[in-house]
């Protein structure tokens, strides 16, 4: 058996909605051989819910699985170049997961990032075709390393295989590092903490800048989603509320909710600005949510049912509770197909251009 996720967070206050769950926490790297690539060229190349007990794919949809794509070349982005050198990180079932060291312009950080092109992105019937984009945020320090790579969250081949089964959308998987030392006290909250890194910028502005050049995606925020666990869940939900603008919606999977870093120290109207907590009763971002927690841990489900409480409209967030569920990444992997269908419920899906 994994064992738990280690680092301790505060619980929060109490209070429920929907009915769901799912957990994790996640740790680990992925190693890769050195063949390369080149990113995908230019176009023309190859609220709380209603109290019930709904599965998280039972919440309400607001788009439908996408095998077949919709066509409005108003909503499609396509790449703008140059192109990014990619190397491959390893091979997968549903196709290869490809790496690059971004230096971002905007944020001056430079870290690792992984991309995962779902098949039909290739596939000639698609070549002019815009596809949603989905953020993973990993658990644990991340540095150098995200788990949605590797075996232990095998997300990719799950996507396939829903997509074949017309209930998911073929979303571009995006995995980015979140800390730049594996040090737990430099942790960088996925913040601009003064005097650090700018960890917030590359995240927010040079990553999606990245996907765009070298991708075809969609124009609209309507196609760009996040997902994270344990500490990817406070990234992904502070994300979405802080960039509405880029982001519509998230999955922040057995989260916590208050920023720690001990760089935080002298900064606290900083800190508050970057926390979950106070974002999600006064926040304006027109956002869905699904908030995660594991039914077998009563301090996380405390946590995350008090948080959910918390939004306020056009904020919406629905929870779901695992049965048995732990703060382990095995049980995580159990959730990912309801969290992928719950994902295109809410996000587009691919576009003609």
């Amino acid at each position: 058996m994994q064992p738990p996720f280690a680092r301790s967070r505060t619980v929060l206050s109490a209070a429920a909605v929907l009915a769901l769950a799912a957990t994790l926490a996640a740790c680990g790297g992925s190693g890769g051989d050195k063949s390369t690539a080149q990113a995908a060229p230019p176009a023309g190349s190859a609220a709380a819910g209603a109290a019930g007990g709904a599965s998280p794919g039972g919440a309400a949809a607001s788009a439908a699985p996408s095998g077949s794509p919709s066509g409005d070349s108003s909503k499609v982005s396509m790449p703008t170049g140059p192109a990014t050198q990619l190397t491959k990180a390893r091979d997968t079932a549903a196709g290869p997961i490809m790496m690059t060291t971004l230096a971002g312009k905007k944020s001056g950080v430079t870290g690792k990032v992984w991309i995962w092109l779902p098949p039909e992105y290739n596939d000639p019937k698609y070549a002019n075709y815009g596809f949603p984009v989905l953020t993973l945020y990993a658990g644990g320090q991340s540095n150098g390393y995200n788990t949605w790579t590797d075996d232990q969250l095998p997300i990719q081949v799950e996507d396939e295989d829903l997509v074949k089964q017309g209930k998911a959308h073929p979303f571009i998987m995006v995995m980015p590092v979140q800390n730049l030392v594996a040090d737990e006290k430099q942790t960088l909250d996925c913040s601009d903490i003064p005097g650090q890194p700018k960890m917030g910028t590359w995240m927010s502005q040079d990553i999606p800048d990245f996907v765009r050049a070298n991708f075809r995606t969609l124009k609209s925020r309507d196609g760009w989603g996040l997902m994270g666990a344990s500490t990817g869940a406070f990234c992904s939900a502070k994300m979405v509320m802080q960039h509405p603008d880029i982001y519509k919606a998230a999955v922040p999977i057995d989260g916590y909710f208050n920023p720690d870093s001990s760089f935080w120290k002298g900064h606290e109207a900083d800190r508050l600005a970057n926390s979950p907590d106070v974002l999600v009763s006064q926040s304006k971002a027109d956002v869905r949510m699904l908030a995660t927690a594991g039914g077998a841990t009563p301090d996380e489900v405390r946590l995350v049912k008090g948080w959910v409480a918390k939004a306020a409209p056009p904020t919406k967030i629905d929870y779901y509770e695992q049965p048995g569920g732990k703060h382990l990444t095995s049980h995580f992997k159990k959730m990912i197909p309801d969290t992928l269908v719950w994902l295109t419920q809410n996000l587009d899906g691919p576009t003609a251009g």
